[in-house]
């Protein structure tokens, strides 16, 4: 398959261009400054703020995943989540690409957007130190501008109109993966907290050939 990959030399994005490699699949590398990646991708230097033009980084792709994500209350302010998806949205329509992959955060089980302005009060798949001494005071003070960000973005994938998938891992570990993990749709799978980014990278490559993640928020951890 032809792949495209949005922020390629993030935690999650490098290690999914080696995955997608290994599978033998033809990658397009997007990025900021596009560096340390092998030979046998194709890279695109994109500013995703900056409304770029995609199209040339989405001619003839079979799937599009989306590792954007803010890396502090800045980008956070400025939806550089939001903007750069609503800007691969826009270049997938125009070129014909129709499944898009993208990852979010399992906090927006309970995180209201505009889009979804009433999300249940609490996910049952959180123990009391998640729901009320970690999760709670980060959904409402640490990360609230983060978890804004995310839900523009999610709001935006699911108006697209694409086959998308919306991936919410839990915390994410620079760790080897475990190769087994649990997911649910739209709650969390009960107790974990913690994922490996390797873990999510292979769930989110997998998304491709398994038809029955169209559609749907999906929340990984251990």
């Amino acid at each position: 398959m032809k792949l495209t990959i949005f922020a390629a030399t993030g935690g999650t994005g490098r290690i999914l261009v080696d995955l997608a490699l290994a599978a033998g699949h033809d990658v397009t590398a997007v990025a900021r400054r596009p560096r340390d990646l092998p030979d046998a991708v194709r890279t695109v230097r994109a500013d995703m703020l900056d409304d770029p033009d995609l199209r040339p980084a989405l001619e003839g792709a079979d799937a599009v995943f989306s590792c954007l994500g803010a890396r502090n209350k800045d980008e956070a302010r400025a939806r550089t989540c939001a903007k750069g998806t609503e800007a691969v949205i826009r270049g997938m329509r125009a070129t014909g690409a129709r499944r898009l992959v993208v990852i979010s955060s399992e906090s927006m089980t309970v995180v209201p957007s505009p889009g979804r302005p009433n999300p249940p009060k609490h996910d049952p798949g959180e123990g009391f130190i998640l729901r009320y001494l970690v999760g709670g005071p980060a959904r409402k003070y640490f990360l609230r501008e983060q978890y804004a960000d995310l839900g523009v973005m999610e709001d935006a994938v699911r108006a697209s109109g694409l086959d998308w998938t919306i991936a919410r891992p839990a915390l994410l570990i620079d760790r080897p993966p475990k190769g087994t993990y649990r997911t649910a749709v739209d709650r969390k799978p009960k107790g974990g907290f913690r994922i490996a980014r390797a873990d999510l990278a292979e769930f989110l490559l997998g998304c491709v050939t398994r038809d029955e993640t169209v559609g749907q928020a999906i929340t990984l951890n251990y």
